[in-house]
């Protein structure tokens, strides 16, 4: 019976940033730190909500962060440190599928361990 393959570990997490210039900021040291293969950045999003008991909207910059379960403790500790908003987003996703290639290179750039 052939092997297993191993499980995915890959994550795609979802943050809102009130502006791009945050967005980048905080992109940047989360791949700068390994706690993130690559963030996207989607500007111009429009965000509805409730918060302090007012339907409330904005417009911000959606983050679509590219990580590992194994990673997922320590951005989401960053993340609190770095983020200007009170409760900031995080959802995680897990990758259900993906191009093999492309998986194995989240988890290398996320690997605490890796060598620049």
């Amino acid at each position: 019976m052939p092997p297993s393959p191993a499980p995915l570990s890959a994550l795609l997490c979802l943050s809102t940033c009130p502006d791009a210039e945050t967005a980048g900021r905080l992109a940047e040291r989360l791949v700068a730190e390994r706690l993130a293969a690559c963030v996207s950045l989607l500007p111009g999003i429009a965000s509805v909500y409730r918060w302090d008991g007012r339907v409330t909207r904005a417009e911000e910059v959606q983050l679509l962060i590219k990580t590992t379960r194994a990673r997922l403790p320590a951005l989401r500790d960053r993340l609190l440190a770095l983020h200007p908003y009170e409760v900031p987003e995080l959802i995680a996703c897990d990758a259900a599928d993906g191009l093999p290639a492309y998986l194995d290179w989240i988890a290398r750039e996320t690997a605490p361990e890796a060598a620049d």
